[in-house]
């Protein structure tokens, strides 16, 4: 053979080589899809998805079929894009049942806000699924990003957010740089938030954000403000806070370490380090020493700052330390709402003494209960007419009870048209954990935003994502939001407004499953919201 053909042989040799390598190595570095917009990136399913994809969570399959149909049926109307971000796979069922209530809401919300005729736009909702603790954020904000500058997508905001983690607030922070408007509906840490100053005017660290849920700060000043008759009876009470960074644990710390004491003082403060906000760790070695250490004391009373897993494992040590003759209660926050998901009927029985009477009761600050609204009404009228001698007529009850009564009643509509209509949802909506009312509140605020920047303008034309964020400091006073959660009345920097926690104890009753009572309103300044919701010049 001529030489000159075995170097073109040996050259086509190595053309084929590389080519075959550069296939081969295109074929590995392809994408494994989930679904569409979905890349399975280290065993989760990363990404944005509007058309019924369930992330391989079975629990929401039903209700991210439902949202889809929803998208179907309004797509050849005047619509904008909301994306739902949060964590969508976990191999706890009680985290996975959480997901589920979490959408049941926005689909709801969703539903409710696309309900009025002639009202455009209409609301496309998508889940966008960052992986567990948001460790993906970074891929979902770019194509969250790509989706607001498309003018297919129209992506006008972001909402769910219902962990106060440094990823979160990092997702946050880059949505907001770039002009598009976040609704906070679930985040409780006080450093994901705007501050607003007694001028009137507000530190935007986030411009265009807004949070529907009271700060951690605000949850402790509502509790504070609940418990302020027993606060006079000498409570001994002691901080338990975890040590491990955590926005939500740190900020509630400091909150509760804000409350002044009417009694004498208790003893010092007691941490403890969990590994992350799903694993338990030595956390429960930790806590028998804990517990040991206040039983010694005289505190009957624990200000408790982390999650809830770990509260559960605190709550049980504390139960079985023994101590003779002493009833504890544990006050949290936001994210004790939860907690009775995880608590099984042997749980339950460790909380008890052997004389069937609660050892241990938790009571929190819940972001709402179904309950609240009747229950306090009920006692209002009743000191109304004993004050009167007579009943209130309708235009003597207070707003803050009537309207949050009214949007509760709007959702419960909702939920049982759905089931008239077949409409599968994974399960009944428990709004007693709160979340489904909560994110269901996020969804007709964003709405109602929508709506407010769209009036004057054509109906074919949709709001730019900047008219959007320029909405929420206007969403007070004559166009605040009946949520079920309470009147949503936002401040210059975002925030809700003196917005009411519902109090809600944890009781083991006597036998069985323990039962969750709503026992009272708590208010952040220490009063009712005015009426109609007019923020005063002095808001912090």
């Amino acid at each position: 053979m001529p030489r000159w053909k075995k170097i073109l042989y040996s050259l086509l040799g190595v053309v084929v080589l590389v080519a075959g390598v550069a296939f081969t190595t295109s074929v590995i570095r392809k994408p494994d899809t989930c679904a569409d917009g979905v890349e399975r990136i280290d065993g989760e399913c990363i990404g944005v998805n509007g058309e019924g994809y369930d992330f391989g969570t079975p629990e929401i399959a039903g209700v991210a079929r439902a949202i889809a149909r929803e998208n179907q049926r309004i797509e050849k109307q005047p619509h904008v894009t909301v994306a739902m971000m949060l964590p969508l796979q976990s191999d706890r069922e009680a985290l996975r049942r959480q997901m589920r209530s979490d959408l049941q809401g926005a689909y709801l919300g969703q539903r409710q806000a696309n309900a009025g005729e002639g009202e455009p736009p209409k609301i496309r909702l998508v889940l966008a699924n960052p992986g567990q603790d948001y460790g993906r954020q970074a891929e979902v904000v770019d194509d969250l990003l790509r989706m607001a500058a498309s003018p297919e997508d129209r992506l006008r905001a972001v909402t769910g957010f219902n962990l106060s983690l440094a990823t979160t607030e990092a997702a946050v922070e880059r949505l907001t740089e770039n002009k598009v408007p976040v609704l906070a509906a679930r985040i409780s840490g006080d450093r994901i938030a705007n501050e607003d100053r007694a001028d009137g005017m507000a530190e935007l660290r986030f411009p265009g954000l807004a949070r529907i849920l009271p700060t951690n700060n605000d949850a402790a000043r509502a509790l504070a403000d609940f418990n302020g008759d027993r606060g006079r009876r000498n409570l001994k009470t002691v901080l338990v806070y975890d040590k491990r960074p955590d926005g939500y644990s740190e900020s509630l710390a400091r909150a509760f370490s804000r409350i002044e004491e009417k009694g004498p003082a208790g003893p010092a403060a007691m941490s403890f380090e969990s590994p992350s906000i799903d694993e338990a760790g030595s956390t429960g070695n930790q806590f028998t020493q804990t517990a040991n250490n206040i039983c010694d004391s005289e505190a009957d009373t624990v200000y408790f700052a982390g999650r809830t897993l770990h509260l559960r494992i605190f709550a049980l040590k504390l139960a079985e330390v023994g101590c003779k003759d002493r009833h504890y209660t544990i006050i949290s926050g936001s994210d004790a709402a939860s907690l009775r998901q995880d608590m099984t009927e042997q749980d339950w029985a460790r909380l008890r003494g052997e004389d069937g009477r609660a050892k241990v009761t938790v009571q929190y600050a819940a972001p709402a209960h179904p309950d609240a609204w009747t229950t306090e009404l009920t006692a209002w009228t009743k000191r109304w007419t004993a004050t009167h001698r007579t009943g209130p007529k309708p235009r003597d009850l207070p707003q803050y009870l009537t309207e949050p009564k009214a949007a509760l009643d709007a959702l419960r509509g909702q939920i049982t048209a759905a089931q008239r209509e077949g409409i599968d949802l994974g399960s009944a909506p428990n709004l007693e954990d709160s979340r489904t009312m909560l994110v269901h509140d996020g969804l007709i605020t964003i709405g109602k935003a929508l709506h407010q920047a769209q009036k004057g303008g054509p109906e074919t034309t949709v709001p730019s994502r900047e008219d959007v964020g320029r909405q929420w400091s206007l969403l007070q006073s004559r166009h605040r939001v009946q949520g079920t959660s309470g009147l949503i009345c936002l401040t210059t920097g975002g925030n809700a407004y003196d917005k009411p926690a519902a109090i809600v104890e944890l009781d083991p009753g006597r036998r069985g499953r323990g039962t969750l009572k709503f026992v009272g309103l708590g208010w952040p300044t220490g009063k009712e919201q005015p009426k109609n919701c007019v923020i005063p010049s002095d808001t912090p």
